[in-house]
């Protein structure tokens, strides 16, 4: 990807996202695993592995002023999904996972392939880095939905520990009742009764069974 898009940086893009989103933007940086774009407003730190296509357009077309300053998250060498993930820790963010939903508040851990993320709505999150489609800073230094720092805690409380993986994450998630890509459906809110082999048994409301694979959550938290 860093090869071929590399050459049109600078340019007015359209970019078609994973779940029906495109983005409109000058694109300001390529890396291996993330595109950086400007939409007038912020820097848009894209994961390319949910790029669908991208298109170069005139500047007329996006109506957008070519950005003046630089992205917040600026790299010296190699642009990776884990180095922007890092650089981000303790900022507010407003990250996408499940369609276009937002999830806001701030990193605080990062493990092999998740990350543990803290939102004033939902709490304490697991979120696998392979769903990460895209992470935008905040552009000033107002706090998500303008809260107190007593709300903001720097050391969440969780009654869980953080694993490598983010396997094994659900597996210590046993027992427990949970809510998975942030509860769009019914039956991804119940108890995890067992995971193995990529397959998670879940207990629903009515206390029947459904079987998840587990490559498939994107989110979890306890409600």
């Amino acid at each position: 990807m860093k090869k071929v898009y590399s050459t049109f940086i600078g340019e007015a893009v359209v970019i078609e996202m994973t779940g029906k989103k495109t983005i409109n933007g000058f694109l300001v940086d390529v890396g291996s695993e993330v595109m950086v774009v400007y939409n007038g407003d912020d820097y848009i730190y894209l994961s390319s592995a949910h790029i669908k296509n991208l298109s170069i357009v005139t500047k007329e077309a996006i109506g957008i002023n070519e950005p003046t300053g630089s992205p917040q998250l600026e790299q010296e060498d190699h642009l990776s999904l884990r180095k922007i993930l890092t650089s981000s820790k303790g900022l507010f963010l407003e990250i996408y996972t499940v369609g276009n939903q937002a999830i806001h508040g701030y990193i605080t851990g990062i493990m092999n392939n998740y990350f543990s993320f803290y939102s004033p709505v939902y709490k304490t999150m697991y979120i696998s880095m392979q769903h990460l489609k895209w992470l935008i800073p905040y552009s000033s230094n107002l706090s998500p939905y303008r809260l107190n720092k007593e709300n903001l805690p720097v050391n969440p409380s969780s009654s869980l520990t953080l694993a490598r993986s983010f396997e094994v994450q659900l597996e210590k998630m046993v027992n427990h009742l949970v809510v998975l890509n942030l509860g769009i459906e019914e039956e991804l809110i119940g108890k995890i009764a067992q995971v193995e082999d990529n397959i998670m048994q879940m207990i629903t409301a009515k206390g029947e069974s459904i079987y998840l694979n587990t490559q498939h959550i994107q989110t979890v938290h306890l409600p």
